[in-house]
């Protein structure tokens, strides 16, 4: 079961969402004059049919703008058999949500309440190694902190029961069971557990439940409107179903019988800190990718320190699982990752794919939400990275002067 709350721009298996690129390859573009917007609608809308008939996708729903403008706003495809997706359905948004928690850290910066080298021992002097981590370590995910999301006793429980609740207490345990995978501070590795523990400090700071502070000072001031916290399998309607097929390999199910499940009402409970898991809409995730991309709510020098790639920094390790070293194909600041220009986030779990992405030099936005059929799936559960081409092949379309780069 995947977490989008990891988005990471390459492939993603079903064990583990991460992989080491080993290279990266430019688009290249030749700086051709800039397309009216009916003819980059319409590339778009050829590319999404494409996808769709080709491709294993079995809806996607799609908005992007230019200077705020809309491009396109649009749904592809079918929710369920026999009804249409449609732009108002609502679904999950993982790792989105980290930018917010980010976010919120950052405007707390800038507040003067805290600072990003503040141990994370002044607010939970109990958690283990907390008073070698800081703030900022633990947004920059370089706290070392065994990731949960791997486990395999974690994977055990929501392979087993997929509605089943999963608290704060155990992915803590998960997390905690093992030790540091490296010296704070030194190297790279995406970690729910990070996130995890940043929520319980953020409350603390703001004396708030963490889905408050965070509506407060981040969802409302972004002009959120359909965003909301949903901790059980909830989502409101109307409701973009998902499918998946990463439960075959554990039922022992062959590729050619062509596997699949609704997923939609799966407990995601596990995928971040309470308060942070969240529902929301393709316009709202316009709206995040503008105001993140942008940093509306953050100071200058924030908003520079959170989009920061850190290209070049960190480096495998034996023993940890998801250390990598950052680059211009992904790299990653406080909360969101970076994709050559593009600020970025892309969740990807329980049959849900999804981006929103912000290119600032070109006041570019894309946001889209996919669902997959059975054909996207491999023997091994795996999911299918097209629909990740399907983004860069939109961005190539709307900024082919800075467009995505992939993997």
């Amino acid at each position: 079961m995947r977490e989008g709350a990891r988005g990471h721009f390459y492939p993603i298996r079903a064990a583990a969402v991460i992989a080491c690129v080993a290279c990266a390859v430019a688009f290249i573009a030749a700086r051709p004059p800039a397309a009216s917007a009916a003819t980059q609608r319409a590339r778009i809308d050829s590319l999404i049919r494409d996808a769709i008939a080709h491709h294993g996708l079995r809806a996607v729903i799609v908005q992007a703008t230019i200077n705020g403008r809309p491009v396109i706003t649009k749904a592809y495809g079918q929710s369920m058999t026999g009804v249409p997706a449609t732009t108002n359905m609502h679904f999950r948004n993982g790792a989105v949500a980290i930018s917010y928690m980010s976010t919120l850290l950052l405007r707390l910066v800038d507040e003067g309440k805290v600072k990003l080298g503040d141990k994370v021992s002044k607010w939970l002097p109990n958690l283990r190694d907390s008073d070698r981590v800081t703030l900022g370590m633990l947004a920059r995910m370089t706290a070392g902190y065994h990731d949960y999301e791997v486990d395999p006793r974690l994977s055990q429980m929501l392979y087993s029961n997929p509605f089943g609740a999963i608290t704060t207490k155990t992915q803590l345990r998960l997390a905690l069971d093992e030790p540091l995978q490296f010296t704070p501070g030194t190297n790279w590795s995406y970690s729910h557990s990070d996130y995890v523990i940043l929520g319980l400090v953020l409350q603390k700071i703001t004396r708030e439940p963490l889905n408050v502070a965070l509506a407060n000072m981040v969802l409302r001031p972004l002009g959120l409107r359909n965003t909301v916290a949903s901790q059980t399998p909830a989502i409101p309607s109307p409701v973009l179903h998902a499918y998946t097929g990463e439960r075959a390999p554990i039922f022992g199910i062959p590729p050619a019988d062509h596997f699949i499940e609704d997923s939609t009402f799966w407990n995601p409970s596990w995928t971040l800190a309470q308060g942070a898991v969240e529902t929301t809409d393709i316009a709202d995730m316009t709206r995040t990718a503008i105001g993140i991309g942008s940093g509306r709510l953050l100071s200058r020098r924030s908003y520079l320190m959170q989009i920061d790639p850190h290209v070049g920094f960190g480096h495998p390790q034996p023993g940890c699982e998801r250390c990598t070293k950052l680059s211009r194909v992904y790299g990653y600041g406080l909360g969101v990752a970076r994709n050559g220009g593009w600020v970025f986030q892309n969740p990807l779990f329980g049959g849900y794919a999804a981006i929103e992405s912000y290119l600032p030099s070109e006041r570019v936005s894309i946001a889209m939400a996919v669902t997959f059929k059975a054909s996207a799936f491999d023997s091994e559960g795996n999911y299918s990275p097209y629909w990740q081409m399907l983004y860069a092949k939109i961005g190539r379309v709307l900024a082919p002067r800075d467009p995505p780069l992939v993997p």
